[in-house]
């Protein structure tokens, strides 16, 4: 029987669900179910209900509790430049092969740039202790890529993404404050809290989906429920745990929700500030609200020395563009000018979550023939 609850994102109910459920629940959340039940004002067990329904159309594509990636695991935003015949195989070599690439994306700069022969691009991150050098490297082997260029964030700005609550944002629209300036510093953890956050950090089937959430991951780490809490708050407080989040299905039309699909146009702005400036950019732009992402990666000569990044999304071409103009007169009113700028265009895209345990390193390596011992830092 098909389910009659409404899994589209424009249903009022759904909507203010997503509104919180996408990037507002920071830290670790014991009841994140009650939480957005209470601040979006909609009753606990309608949450669920509508959460599982929009999961299992494929209206949300996942659930889970995030981590700051970037402080447990050497990562960077990968740029591969890759002969036009293989670029589709390589695609797909990254995104079903590599449990360390996370967003992979064939992008398109509009016209004949600094950096446009890079139409393949990653994130990467490579779990402690292993080389992110020497895993780019079997990498570019592998999918025959001419070249390469590793950006590891040196800052981030903005982290965040909430399709349903950017909606209709007026270009120029920002915070009254500077962007929070956040560290990529990587925090080492014990056998215990890689155990309890290996559990935490899975996403939730359909049937998890519960107002008690954690018991049967703390069984699965091995700990009673109340360790298992403690350990989590305390990663909380190392600066480990993102945001407990529901991933919107975000390209791709559902055709159980009418065909709709939440944003057409991904957009990678590229600056490139005077040196020095990097961090008074960064939280500028970072304060616009349109923002998804926003951080300082050096791009390095093959992208005209840009060195402040971030990344748009929208349903209109042209209004991408007009956040774009009002984030460009923005810096420009700030007094920080840029000599350079570009907009790389998402095409072909794919999402998962980047693999950051260190024994599953190894397990990769093994599985490739390859001495995990050769591939450490």
């Amino acid at each position: 029987m098909t389910s009659t609850v409404p899994v589209w994102i424009d249903d009022p109910v759904n909507a203010a669900i997503l509104a919180v459920s996408e990037d507002r629940l920071q830290g670790f959340q014991l009841d994140p179910f009650g939480e957005i039940a209470e601040r979006s004002g909609i009753p606990a067990a309608t949450v669920i209900e509508r959460i599982v329904a929009m999961l299992r159309s494929g209206t949300i594509r996942r659930v889970r509790q995030t981590l700051m990636a970037t402080n447990l695991a050497a990562g960077a935003l990968c740029a591969w430049q890759v002969p036009q015949d293989r670029l589709n195989d390589a695609f797909e070599w990254l995104f079903r092969e590599d449990p360390f690439s996370g967003h992979v994306v064939i992008r398109t700069a509009d016209a004949a740039t600094p950096g446009s022969n890079y139409r393949l691009w990653t994130t990467l991150k490579v779990p402690q202790g292993f080389s992110i050098d020497k895993h780019a490297a079997f990498l570019a082997r592998t999918i025959g890529a001419q070249a390469y260029r590793l950006m590891p964030a040196k800052k981030l700005f903005a982290l965040g993404v909430g399709h349903v609550r950017r909606r209709g944002l007026e270009p120029g629209a920002r915070a009254d404050v500077l962007a929070e300036v956040k560290d990529t510093n990587i925090v080492e953890l014990t056998a215990l809290e890689w155990r309890v956050l290996t559990a935490i950090k899975r996403e939730l089937a359909a049937d998890e989906i519960v107002r008690d959430v954690w018991p049967g991951r703390a069984r699965e780490a091995g700990v009673p429920l109340d360790e298992f809490a403690r350990v989590g708050r305390e990663l909380n407080e190392k600066g480990v745990i993102g945001r407990f989040s529901t991933f919107l299905e975000h390209v791709k039309p559902n055709a159980d929700a009418g065909g709709q699909s939440v944003t057409r146009y991904n957009a990678l702005f590229h600056w490139q500030v005077p040196p020095g400036r990097e961090l008074d950019a960064g939280r500028e732009v970072g304060r616009h609200y349109i923002m998804t992402h926003a951080y300082w990666r050096e791009g390095g000569p093959e992208f005209r020395g840009v060195n402040v990044m971030g990344v748009a999304h929208g349903t209109e071409k042209d209004a991408v563009l007009a956040h774009k103009a009002a984030i460009d007169a923005h810096l420009r009113e700030a007094g920080i000018d840029f000599g350079y700028t570009n907009v790389f265009w998402g095409g072909r895209s794919e999402i998962k979550p980047s693999e950051i345990a260190p024994a599953a390193y190894a397990e990769f390596c093994t599985a490739h023939q390859i001495d995990p011992e050769a591939m450490r830092s």
